[in-house]
């Protein structure tokens, strides 16, 4: 397998002082379905929604409103486009239970409502290329998960790139994820993205971080690393 890079654009940290990425690297995890004690872990996590966050005032809640300031910034209108913790958190308000998928996607979702912040992986053994976080140049084809229709992302909106094909993973940094790196019952190599801006702090990415490492080992087994993608650290590699 080869391994290729990972970077932030210097310009994101530019616009976003304070941003990090806790990136999680599993290799030769086993993606199966999720056990009744990961399901339990997720009724939990929306459950701890319900006790901290009014769904009246979840625009105020500042975990939420800073990514719905950062969409405001490049362009995207956050009430029409919600950063994926805030759709989950409205659906876990509303009563909704959040499906099982996979151990993968589930321990996920449990992290983004434990914590309040977007968290989700990408299969990485299906790269073609070096990844990316960059603001949009409007050329990047997109599909999105559950679609065939082709997209393009409107010009300065942050998307997750894989460079070589010009291809777009996530449009509107923690919207909505592309078919391409889906995580799959196949998967068996993944980066899991842990994205902070503040209020919530470094030292706060690092032991949510830590805790997606911790699920990873428990539900699916592999070996994995944590890096981050910071300011001063802007690109890191792939490789176990």
């Amino acid at each position: 397998m080869e391994y290729f890079s990972y970077s932030v654009s210097p310009e994101i940290f530019a616009r976003f002082p304070g941003y990090v990425r806790g990136v999680v690297i599993a290799h030769e995890v086993k993606n199966g379905p999720s056990p009744a004690e990961l399901v339990q872990m997720m009724r939990e996590a929306e459950e701890s929604v319900r006790a901290r966050v009014d769904l009246e005032k979840i625009a105020e809640e500042p975990r939420i409103k800073s990514w719905r300031e950062a969409y405001r910034a490049f362009g995207a209108k956050p009430s029409e486009f919600r950063s994926s913790v805030e759709a989950m958190a409205r659906r876990a308000l509303r009563g909704d239970q959040l499906p099982s998928i996979s151990a993968l996607v589930d321990l996920g979702n449990v992290m983004s409502l434990r914590h309040l912040l977007p968290a989700g992986a990408h299969a990485i053994d299906l790269l073609n290329g070096d990844i990316e976080l960059r603001f949009a140049t409007g050329e990047e084809d997109f599909v999105a998960f559950g679609s065939e229709e082709l997209e393009h992302p409107l010009p300065g909106e942050v998307v997750f790139v894989e460079s070589s094909t010009n291809t777009v993973l996530t449009r509107r940094w923690t919207w909505r994820q592309g078919n391409h790196t889906l995580t799959r019952p196949e998967t068996t190599a993944i980066e899991f993205n842990v994205d902070g801006l503040p209020p919530i702090t470094r030292d706060e990415v690092e032991a949510a971080s830590a805790e997606v490492a911790e699920l990873i080992r428990r539900f699916c087994g592999g070996t994995s690393r944590i890096d981050y993608l910071t300011a001063e650290t802007p690109r890191i590699s792939l490789a176990p």
